[in-house]
């Protein structure tokens, strides 16, 4: 499995009957990375899976989800996808003088290029759970056990180790800078995990952006896309 698939795996685990409904994996990373007992609490990867799963019907929509070469169709991708975009959109039309800038997601990539950007996300997604603090290394193994259960690639399992036992730093994140799109949906990706009214979690965000070099402007219409 490559990590396009196991990130559109846990997205539509946020769709009604998903495992952010029952539990499996949505909800084992939902509660433990968030310190809850299930993804139900609010929270989470439950949290953003909820919100993603609610746009399959309708965001993806505006913009058809890609199928790479006959394979799965990226449809909640496409939904994350869309929504960084249509907050970019609103930014960049307040902004006269920047010419449109090509914004090209996840789901309308292939090969490598689609893969780095999964990456990407995947690990903003892992990075954001940790912003609370609230991760210690039982936790990680559980996770780390599950996440086995969805793929038998050792090279995405140890890299997915090795990120849950990453410590937090917004700084590994200003590689993506350049690219606008992949910089949109790392931060939307993120904001939709955390609860940005603790601290903790809200003082990541801004140190997110920073690295990120998003323009305030463009984090607001982010954070209000997040909230819908």
């Amino acid at each position: 499995m490559n990590t396009s698939d196991l990130l559109e795996q846990l997205l539509r685990a946020g769709q009604p009957g998903g495992a952010a409904s029952g539990g499996g994996l949505g909800g084992l990373l939902g509660g433990l990375l968030k310190g809850t007992s299930n993804a139900q609490a609010g929270g989470g990867l439950g949290g953003l899976l909820g919100g993603l799963g609610g746009l399959l019907g309708g965001g993806a929509a505006a913009r058809p989800a890609q199928g790479r070469s006959g394979g799965m169709n990226y449809a909640a991708l496409a939904s994350l996808g869309m929504m960084a975009f249509q907050a970019y959109q609103a930014w960049q039309s307040q902004q006269a003088t920047q010419p449109q800038g090509a914004f090209q997601t996840a789901d309308q990539l292939d090969g490598p290029e689609a893969e780095a950007h999964s990456h990407a996300v995947l690990r903003a997604l892992i990075a954001a759970a940790k912003s609370d603090g609230r991760i210690d290394e039982k936790e990680q193994h559980m996770i780390s056990d599950e996440l086995a259960k969805h793929t038998d690639d050792p090279q995405l399992q140890q890299w997915l180790d090795a990120e849950v036992a990453r410590p937090l730093n917004a700084a590994d994140f200003a590689e993506y800078a350049h690219d606008p799109a992949l910089a949109s949906e790392i931060y939307l990706a993120s904001v939709l995990l955390v609860d940005d009214q603790q601290d903790a979690e809200r003082n990541y965000l801004d140190e997110l952006a920073a690295q990120l070099q998003i323009d305030p402007q463009l984090q607001l219409h982010l954070e209000q896309q997040a909230k819908g």
